[in-house]
């Protein structure tokens, strides 16, 4: 009885250590091949679709989901002029799909009012933030895993495309304060922007968090 006792727990034992041994070697070889950072976002160009003058807005054509092409009508502003009146057309600036409309057809609107914001959704990118100690490690043109969190069960990949030359928190609106004198050292990440090869037949959105994994 004893004898059945101890082969069980030399067997129980020997599973410890070699299901142990797996993932020291594992969480080993995660750290030695890659950078991993889950501070990441599906960025792109947003474009801004203004009126060109002060008038009546009189059509709009930019519901929020509608695609455009580069200089394509998307409205009329009406615009009273000393000899009557003059349509002058709202066009948007390049191909793109309206994410947002804030126009409303038939109010006075002011030249430069912003009324849809768009993105070119078929060239969008990514934006992730590497902490400043693993930045050395990083080099255009490396491979990177994609793990979008919409889509769990598909990995999409892609390569290093240029670095950021500031840290994130250079841009911020509100920098930290400091009245107190006592300096607090805080790790910094610095933005690195990666290009997709392909969308994988996934819908991107802007502003979907993703999860990198670079390889060394």
């Amino acid at each position: 009885m004893n004898n059945k006792r101890m082969i069980l727990l030399n067997i129980i034992l020997l599973i410890v250590l070699v299901g142990g041994g797996f993932a020291g070697y594992y969480f080993y070889d995660q750290s030695v091949s890659y950078i991993k950072t889950d501070n990441a976002q599906i960025a792109g160009q947003q474009i801004s679709i203004a009126s060109p003058a002060t008038g009546k807005l009189t059509e709009w054509k930019g519901e929020t989901g509608t695609a455009f092409n580069k200089n394509q009508k998307i409205g009329t502003v009406e615009v009273v002029t000393e000899t009557g009146t003059t349509d002058m057309p709202i066009t948007v600036p390049d191909n793109s799909t309206i994410v947002q409309s804030s126009a409303v057809p038939n109010t006075f609107i002011a030249a430069g009012t912003s009324l849809a914001k768009s993105y070119d959704l078929d060239n969008l990118w990514v934006t992730a933030n590497v902490d400043e100690t693993d930045i050395n490690k990083v080099k255009v043109g490396q491979e990177v895993d994609l793990y979008i969190d919409a889509y769990p069960d598909t990995v999409l990949t892609g390569k290093i495309d240029s670095l950021g030359l500031a840290t994130a928190g250079t841009f911020s609106l509100l920098p930290s304060n400091n009245s107190s004198g006592n300096y607090t050292k805080e790790t910094q990440v610095i933005p690195v922007t990666i290009s997709i090869d392909n969308y994988g037949g996934l819908k991107l959105i802007p502003g979907m968090n993703v999860s990198v994994r670079i390889h060394k």
